[in-house]
């Protein structure tokens, strides 16, 4: 059987003139998972258009078609095209599970939720010639998961092609995340078994790995069992978490000694009315600067995450949220214009006040606004939005944030992450398109190599560019 699966992508990422980093950073793993439950004699085409040229082309026997919010309408045109052909399309995602209505007119069949079941039960079904329209997951396991096909994954294509899921959902229950909707009906949070997980590690080449789990640190049992057994297996690595977590007990300090040196972290909003608001209790009277301190004693990178538009915000809210992550030397900063995506108990809410202005899908990027505002008008939050990216990532605020660290090397490791990723963005632009990101993977890893606030030296990866190099040379 030819098989062929897709993820579609966004506007900006397709564009033949320009593309952002971002896009390249590391593969996406839920079609990959999929492929893990088809037969081995299958063909199987895997293609992301973040990072190549779809072929449409040929004529598959089932095409499989992962579906998010800003992509959707291009899939369901990819979808429509495969269909006139003849050939058996079947769509899934976070954006299915929302809107299945929308969705099921371009589609055979539809999947709800994650498929680690479902998946195994429609392919029985398709060969037996009785498939059905619509699959809804309610079981939800990881154990005895196939492994992933990462023999389908264009790792040269990526920066950091070892990304890794060891667990699905999140514990928390935000009112503006879209994971609710797609885990409803069963289990929201739960994780592979630790030795699964580890031997998936092992199997992985090279040093660096990008964690893609929502929240690594959800399960302390869970995660301290991982950390316990990557502890020297000479790992670096990326992930996600919460403030919370980072200041219970001690699990953040057996993550930087399995090698975590920069984590995601969904501050959101310095407001504690706006936390209320979006029922992102988790955040509520913790203290956000203790965990900052935290990580940087522990040499850990922070990404912080932080949402604009809500309803406490007032036109200085920007200038607010620039200046606390400078002055509290956060290394690179994530902003979001609120966006209440469909499925959401935010979406539900703002429908029945009348507040959402738009159901165009392509403009549910945090980029853009697409409800009635209120502390805000739709042009300041726009605006302001747009000049925090700006300020945040200007040269005088890299120099200010990194140059608050306590030791040149902890200073030298932030300017030149912080610069390297938003200053040098034709740097990478090249690199992508000249298939060259592999060449950067050694500079990255040499910027991850161990370091705290209290360190005098840098510990270096064996093997990097670091390891011929004086400390001062990050």
């Amino acid at each position: 059987m030819k098989v062929k699966m897709i993820l579609p992508a966004l506007v900006e990422a397709e564009s033949p003139f320009w593309r952002p980093i971002k896009y390249s950073l590391f593969p996406p793993l839920g079609l990959a998972m999929l492929a893990a439950y088809l037969s081995p004699e299958d063909e199987i085409d895997l293609q992301d258009q973040h990072v190549e040229i779809l072929n449409l082309g040929d004529e598959p026997d089932l095409v499989i078609i992962q579906v998010y919010i800003t992509n959707a309408y291009r899939a369901y045109r990819i979808a429509d095209h495969y269909r006139a052909k003849g050939c058996y399309v079947i769509l899934g995602g976070l954006h299915v599970t929302a809107l299945p209505d929308e969705a099921l007119p371009h589609a055979d069949s539809i999947f709800l939720g994650p498929g680690e079941t479902t998946f195994p039960q429609f392919l029985r079904d398709f060969k037996s010639g009785v498939p059905n329209k619509i699959y809804s997951s309610s079981v939800r396991t990881l154990q005895g998961i196939p492994p992933v096909r990462r023999d389908l994954i264009k790792r040269g294509r990526y920066l950091v092609p070892n990304s890794i899921v060891v667990t699905r959902g999140c514990p928390h229950h935000c009112d503006f995340c879209y994971k609710d909707a797609f885990f409803e009906g069963g289990k929201s949070f739960y994780t592979q078994q630790v030795d699964d997980a580890l031997s998936e590690i092992e199997q992985l080449p090279g040093r660096h790995l990008y964690f893609l789990d929502d929240h690594l640190l959800g399960n302390t049992t869970f995660a301290a069992g991982l950390f316990e057994g990557m502890r020297g297996m000479n790992r670096v690595f990326q992930g996600a978490a919460t403030v919370d977590s980072i200041l219970r007990g001690n699990l953040i300090e057996k993550a930087a000694k399995a090698g975590l040196r920069s984590l995601f972290v969904g501050f959101e909003t310095l407001s504690p009315q706006n936390l209320r608001q979006s029922n992102k209790k988790q955040n509520l009277k913790k203290d956000y600067i203790q965990a900052v301190n935290r990580l940087h004693d522990l040499g850990i990178m922070i990404n912080g995450s932080f949402v604009f538009g809500l309803d406490d915000d007032d036109p200085d809210v920007f200038k607010r949220t620039v200046d606390w992550g400078v002055s509290h030397s956060l290394t690179t900063a994530t902003y979001h214009i609120l966006t209440p995506y469909p499925g959401t108990r935010m979406y539900s809410n703002m429908e029945q006040q009348g507040r959402i202005l738009t159901k165009d899908w392509d403009l549910y990027d945090t980029r853009n606004v697409v409800y009635k505002t209120t502390g805000l008008t739709a042009a300041e939050l726009k605006n302001g939005y747009d000049w925090a990216y700006r300020s945040f990532y200007s040269w005088s605020n890299i120099f200010r944030s990194s140059f608050s660290h306590d030791s040149l090397r902890h200073r030298l490791k932030h300017f030149f992450y912080a610069g390297g990723w938003k200053k040098f963005e034709p740097l990478w632009n090249f690199m992508i398109k000249t298939q060259n990101l592999n060449n950067m993977r050694p500079l990255l890893e040499s910027i991850l190599s161990k370091v705290s606030r209290k360190d005098t030296s840098i510990e270096p990866a064996p093997g990097s560019a670091m390891a011929d190099r004086s400390p001062i040379q990050v």
